[in-house]
């Protein structure tokens, strides 16, 4: 799996687009659109009231800029979301650091402080007077390249447009009854292997409610829904998690509740419970992350570095293997964690087998699988849309979804891996090899050669 250095395409990512529409949220417009919306609106027009949608909904989950901000600089590699009031430093670089301001009280009014994310891993409390995005570049120039990097904030990736950070079609009622992809046939796929999901959590009656029983002994955080309101994102993690059910029937599942804030959450936190997921609780062989984000510069996730690090990722040899969401934006532009190297990052595929006009493509995006349509596990009871153009509108489920995503294809391939790691004892990478190989060779919009893996594809 290699990755080039810089890649690049001539779509513009989400967060790119994102710069005017931005305005009227740090404005605090409740909503970034009239209810009595104009009867034609242009394509581009239409993708960026969305946009606008999308972000607000984030934005005011973790407190309207207090907890996540935008920062916007002219190019692309410098536009992404972050935690104002910290920063992310290696415990190896954390004195010369905090000495840094303990230099320059005047300037920044005051000390900073220092708490451990995990092992390896501080965050950086910065004092009052000091941005994220305008001290960088001093740390930098006083004590080299990369010495400390934002707390991003990572998001869910469904979407069924370009340039969407999250559902652009909403969760919609399915036409069929059954799942898509249906469950396995083999009943013993997956058997013996555990996955571990990071999503928004798990919707503990959809164990119960008799149309999704491949979700039988799923375990997880608990995802709170008022069936009467179901808030926007809710049940992601359960569809999910009920995907890796259907390609692999028997194999362990624990949906981890992270993405709690409007389907975000800050990498450090993502991390953190992570570590503690794979030292104390479940051991997972497999995390399957739908989500994902752009990094300043593109030079990652600092608190990925240090978990890969930590848990022997970088070589291959360990033996878990993180499999995670492309992104929806049409770009090239690396989409994190999904680009390292030593993880499988998953684009989406139309059922005829083109890839998806949303899914972002690029040498960094190693497998493809469906993406558009899929049917499965959503929590029962009536969802208002809030993204134009169907504002106001009522949907009613009964326990199943119909949704479209990047999202929904990398538990495609996560299950597909579980399945072959039970029939073979191979390993997650050496599944991972496997599939590759036998997998279907396609090509994306820009004429390179890619590989479908999973129904209907191989």
């Amino acid at each position: 799996m290699t990755r080039p250095s810089d890649p690049s395409g001539s779509s513009t990512s989400l967060l790119s687009v994102l710069r005017s529409p931005w305005r009227l949220v740090t404005d605090r417009v409740p909503w970034p659109w009239s209810p009595q919306e104009p009867p034609t609106r242009t394509p581009d027009e239409l993708d960026r009231a969305i946009q606008q949608a999308q972000l607000a909904i984030l934005l005011a989950a973790f407190g309207h800029g207090r907890g996540a901000r935008l920062h916007e600089g002219e190019r692309d590699d410098d536009v992404y979301l972050y935690r104002p009031g910290r920063l992310l430093v290696r415990s190896e670089d954390l004195d010369r650091v905090l000495a840094f301001f303990a230099e320059r009280t005047d300037r920044y009014g005051g000390r900073a402080r220092s708490r451990q994310v995990v092992d390896g891993l501080h965050h950086v409390l910065l004092p009052r007077r000091a941005e994220v995005p305008a001290v960088l570049p001093d740390l930098e120039a006083e004590l080299g390249d990369d010495v400390a990097r934002p707390d991003h904030v990572l998001y869910v990736t469904p979407g069924q447009g370009g340039g969407r950070m999250c559902p652009a079609d909403e969760p919609r009622p399915p036409r069929r009854t059954r799942p898509l992809p249906e469950v396995a046939e083999r009943a013993s796929a997956g058997k013996g292997v555990r996955v571990s999901v990071v999503d928004t959590g798990w919707w503990e009656p959809a164990e119960t409610t008799g149309l999704s029983p491949w979700l039988h002994d799923v375990d997880g955080d608990a995802e709170v829904i008022d069936q009467h309101a179901i808030h926007p994102y809710a049940g992601h993690g359960t569809f999910v998690a009920g995907v890796v059910r259907c390609l692999a029937p028997a194999v362990g599942v624990e949906v981890e509740g992270f993405l709690t804030h409007g389907g975000a959450a800050y990498e450090s936190a993502i991390v953190r419970e992570l570590d503690e997921a794979v030292v104390e609780t479940f051991d997972p062989h497999v995390i399957s992350i739908s989500a994902g984000t752009y990094t300043r510069h593109d030079r990652g996730l600092l608190a990925f570095d240090v978990f890969a690090s930590t848990r022997r990722l970088l070589d291959g040899e360990g033996d878990l293997l993180v499999v995670a969401a492309a992104g929806n934006d049409s770009t090239t532009r690396p989409f994190w964690p999904a680009a390292y190297d030593w993880a499988v990052g998953v684009g989406a595929l139309d059922p005829d087998g083109q890839v998806c006009d949303f899914s972002n493509t690029g040498s960094w995006v190693d497998v493809y699988a469906l993406g558009r349509d899929l049917v499965n596990a959503y929590p029962a009871g009536t969802y208002t849309c809030q993204e134009p153009p169907h504002v106001g509108t009522v949907r009613h489920f009964k326990g199943l979804a119909q949704w479209s995503g990047t999202s929904f294809a990398t538990p495609v391939v996560s299950g597909a891996i579980a399945a072959h790691m039970s029939a073979t004892g191979r390993t997650a990478h050496e599944s991972v090899t496997d599939l590759l190989a036998a997998g279907r060779p396609l090509a994306d919009p820009h004429g390179n050669p890619i590989t479908a893996v999973g129904p209907p594809f191989a």
